[in-house]
């Protein structure tokens, strides 16, 4: 039986989204009647169109009887994850061939590394990369060659960049492919207490470096549960990836025989077979309800509370943080992974992972289980776990207990009864927190502001020593029209630092902190952001907060009166506007809408 929770949530967003989801529909039918039918294109531009293929694929092209799958790759050898991408397009077109089907490399969407950029100023174009990527993949799927599309994408803003662009092409079949988290190396809280130790000035940088070696070693995702694995989770969960292929180590036998499967599943779903489904039937509102328990099940990355907004909106779908809020009080959390417990993501996948929990939240009534996926509809081809047998993937039914339940539990014996996420509000605005990773007598810090301007500001502050007792760090201008809304994952070692000596200590920024949201209590994407209009920005040094995750409280003990009469302390932030190619991004940070609203500059028409 559905929670009624679940359903009175997915009922509300269908309500909600009644009139741009029709809209968006309609869009979706129109470009089925008309598109794509290579056959319709002139002479010349289908002879500009397969002008390089091989003669066999010439000839299918051709005729038009035969599927032609883009492939739309993130690859490059910065992201340790996207590097395995280089030999799929030939895994790719062999696997079509053999499916009766041709594959052309479409393009390439741009996938920075936020590992690489972290506190440095190419971490402000980060966020708003994403929808460069949205872009990118539209360019790619514009020449009206293709009847399905494979999106190559792991890492932070790239897999909702693809999945927003592929959204625009509604009338497609889309499978996501992943390439899988690196292999365990040095365990994710020992890299952390490496990391304090140098905050303290008690490790050397080479000590620092080689932690950090050891934990980031090879090609694959990072093993932490960040935004990367949050991402394949959540393309699984919402049926647009291979059920069991999210965590599957890259460059072993297995991870190539999935990607061949995806590549045979996605020419099976065009609308030249009797099975068509293209994406917009996949992601729909039930989808989308799923991929948020998913994300509060497993206490993911706060990224998606702006992410799945921006996803959902590109489908016609309405969704906002009482939404994530109201679900996360009702699912349990599930999972323990790092920075939530001392696991990483290859030990939540030999726990049983994505099949196990999938399984636990339908029997719990906490998932949609009347939804299409690429496998087709319904949810049990998910409720499966993988194996090889003799070059080819068997899916066989998961067992009903963990194989770890320090990692992974059932929904009826879960680590929390509700989930890691939740919504903050006052007068200083809205704002998510992520508490699967805070102690409970973290939650509530109420001490006086200290108000920062940058994150650099509040390090020197430390270092000076002048950082000590209670206090909440506002770090403020840090939204996206500010900046780009960049990660200020340079606070979180610090800020642990004082938490571990004593102090109650807390963070409230209209910037971001990623799934490395970790032990100290942290009041993150407040809306609105400093910038336009927020309240942050009339926040002052001694003004007492009470940041009270337990009540989803966050003001500043000021009378109304008193808060409005100030007047916002705007610094100047024109450093933030130019070098690194931020100068190119201007546009962006002009339109931008505030991270309830997705933080997205690509406006769809019916969503604005």
């Amino acid at each position: 039986m559905t929670h009624p929770v679940l359903k009175k949530v997915t009922e509300r967003i269908i309500k909600r989204s009644h009139a741009t989801r029709a809209a968006y529909l309609a869009r979706v039918r129109q470009a089925a009647e008309k598109w794509p039918k290579r056959a319709t294109l002139s002479c010349g531009n289908l002879a500009h169109g397969f002008a390089a293929c091989g003669t066999e694929d010439k000839a299918a092209l051709r005729s038009g009887k035969q599927p032609n799958i883009a492939i739309v790759s993130a690859y490059n050898e910065m992201l340790s994850a996207h590097q395995p991408y280089e030999r799929f397009p030939a895994i790719i077109k062999q696997a079509a061939h053999e499916a009766g089907a041709v594959a052309q490399f479409a393009g390439g969407v741009p996938a920075m590394c936020d590992g690489v950029t972290q506190g440095e100023p190419g971490m402000e174009l980060s966020l708003f990369s994403r929808d460069v990527i949205a872009m990118s993949t539209a360019v790619a799927l514009s020449h009206n060659m293709f009847d399905a599309v494979l999106c190559l994408g792991i890492c932070d803003k790239i897999v909702p960049g693809l999945l927003i662009g592929a959204l625009s092409f509604g009338h497609l079949p889309v499978v996501f492919v992943p390439g899988g988290p690196m292999p365990s190396g040095l365990p994710n809280k020992e890299k952390a207490r490496v990391r304090e130790l140098y905050a303290q000035g008690k490790a050397t940088k080479e000590e620092l470096l080689d932690a950090e070696a050891k934990s980031y070693h090879s090609p694959g995702t990072c093993t932490f549960y960040g935004t990367a694995n949050s991402n394949q989770m959540l393309m699984e969960i919402m049926g647009l990836q291979l059920p069991g292929s999210s965590f599957v180590n890259p460059d072993t036998p297995l991870r190539d025989v999935f990607t061949r499967a995806a590549t045979t599943q996605v020419a099976k779903l065009t609308a030249l077979t009797n099975d068509y489904i293209p994406i917009s039937r996949v992601l729909d509102e039930k989808a989308i309800v799923n991929g948020i328990v998913g994300l509060v099940a497993t206490g993911g990355s706060t990224n998606h509370t702006i992410h799945l907004i921006a996803i959902a909106r590109t489908a016609g779908i309405r969704i906002n943080w009482d939404d994530f809020a109201e679900l996360s009080h009702v699912v349990p959390l599930l999972a323990r992974v790092y920075p939530n417990g001392d696991a990483d993501v290859n030990h939540f996948h030999a726990a049983g992972g994505l099949g196990f929990l999938i399984d636990t939240l339908l029997k719990a009534g906490l998932l949609n289980g009347d939804v299409t996926t690429v496998m087709g509809a319904g949810f049990d081809a998910y409720r499966t776990e993988a194996t090889l047998v003799k070059e080819h993937i068997t899916w066989q039914p998961v067992s009903d207990k963990s194989r770890d339940i320090s990692v992974l539990r059932p929904a009826g014996e879960p680590f929390s009864a509700e989930g890691g996420l939740r919504l903050l509000q006052g007068n200083l605005g809205r704002a998510v927190i992520k508490v699967s990773a805070v102690k409970p007598e973290h939650r509530v810090v109420e001490a006086p502001a200290r108000v920062f301007h940058s994150q650099e500001d509040l390090l020197a502050a430390f270092k000076s020593g002048t950082l000590t007792g209670d206090f909440v760090a506002v770090v403020i201008f840090q939204g996206p029209r500010s900046n780009g809304m960049p990660e200020l994952h340079k606070l979180t070692p610090t800020l642990s630092v004082l938490q571990d000596m004593g102090f109650k200590v807390a963070l409230v920024t209209d910037g971001r902190m990623s799934g490395a949201s970790g032990k100290v209590p942290a009041a993150i994407h407040v809306v609105p952001e400093s910038l336009n209009g927020g309240a942050l920005a009339r926040v002052r040094d001694g003004d007492i907060i009470r940041l009270d995750a337990e009540q989803g409280i966050l003001e500043v003990k000021l009378d109304a009166a008193t808060l409005a009469a100030r007047a916002p302390a705007i610094p100047d932030i024109s450093h933030y506007h130019h070098g690194l190619g931020r100068e190119l991004f201007s546009a962006m940070r002009h339109v931008v809408t505030g991270a309830e609203e997705g933080a997205s500059f690509v406006l769809t028409g019916y969503d604005q």
